[in-house]
């Protein structure tokens, strides 16, 4: 059986966690940032996940990580 290719977009966009669970970064928070709040801008630096429907597409995606 021949191995998967990684999908190199997906590995620089997600890492997988202890848990199994897919962390990302927040989006909006490269340009325009003097329109925003602050508190909007501190909320963008937390992690996200990826929801449980999703997680299956991008686990295809990052077989090896």
């Amino acid at each position: 059986m021949p191995k998967i290719k990684t999908n190199r977009a997906a590995a620089k966009r997600y890492r997988l966690t202890g848990s199994g669970k897919i962390k990302r970064g927040k989006a909006f928070k490269s340009h325009f940032l003097s329109r925003k709040s602050a508190k909007r801008k501190r909320n963008l630096r937390k992690i996200g996940y990826i929801s449980e429907n999703e997680a299956r597409t991008v686990k295809r995606l990052i077989p090896y990580k």
